[in-house]
């Protein structure tokens, strides 16, 4: 998981994802649209659309792009029917490789996915060949220099959270079962807790380690081209490299 966090954590820092802020835009009401129309349009009881929310408040989405995101989802507004898809693969050195999609054309989706795939060195494969190598967690991001490790560990666990993890530079990565997620998050707020980020995750169970920097490259390679498909979501994958690998790859 640490690598994959910090590749996360190198990729947005990067200037070209200020050019990307519209492409954000469509992922994150498209996340809203679907929300909504899975569990309603009250955010109070529905906790993926709280969550979706406030990723798109955030990221200074208007107020009334949200609203007409939800209206969609409930068909107050006409607008498009999106599907969820999730594609299973492998990357060079048989990383393993989960893609979350949301679309409204499952076999444009399914062709583009399957390409990007190919292009960089990977393979497309059939439905849970990889997903066993992983497991569903809500994860919350604390930033270290609001709070030492101790006080957060005590407070979160009090919350009804599972874990901490400390591997990233600058954040605290609380854990807990998915369901808990919201509900971990609203008491940490409340007890002065500077939650930066909360959402819910694939954590690998077993992790893949690339040494060779041309492995790398063509890794990365594949999962930002992932990242950059309008239909995708997430992408999360089980490979570990040394953090001098990585900044080399920023």
């Amino acid at each position: 998981m640490a690598g994959h966090s910090k590749w996360h954590n190198i990729r947005h820092k990067k200037a070209r994802q200020d050019a990307k802020r519209g492409q954000l835009f469509t992922k994150l009401l498209r996340e809203i649209t679907v929300a909504a129309r899975q569990g309603g349009s009250d955010p109070e009881f529905n906790p993926r659309l709280r969550i979706a929310i406030e990723k798109a408040k955030k990221a200074n989405m208007p107020i009334e792009n949200i609203e007409r995101a939800i209206k969609r989802g409930t068909g107050e507004l006409e607008g498009v029917n999106y599907e969820e898809v999730v594609y299973e693969g492998y990357g060079p050195d048989g990383v393993a490789v989960i893609v979350e999609c949301l679309t409204d054309n499952r076999n444009r989706t399914t062709s583009e996915v399957r390409h990007i795939f190919t292009k960089h060195g990977g393979n497309l494969g059939s439905s849970g060949c990889v997903s066993f190598l992983f497991e569903e967690k809500g994860v919350i991001t604390v930033p270290k220099d609001s709070i030492s490790e101790e006080e957060l560990f005590e407070k979160a666990i009090e919350a009804g959270a599972e874990d901490i993890v400390s591997d990233d530079e600058s954040y605290f990565e609380i854990r807990t079962e998915p369901k808990d997620l919201y509900s971990v998050k609203e008491a940490l707020e409340k007890s002065g807790v500077n939650v930066e980020k909360a959402e819910l995750t694939r954590i690998p169970t077993t992790t893949v380690e690339i040494k060779n920097p041309e492995t790398a490259q063509k890794l990365i390679k594949l999962l930002d081209a992932l990242e950059d498909s309008d239909d995708v979501q997430k992408v999360y994958s089980n490979f570990e490299m040394s953090e001098d690998m990585m900044k080399q790859l920023a």
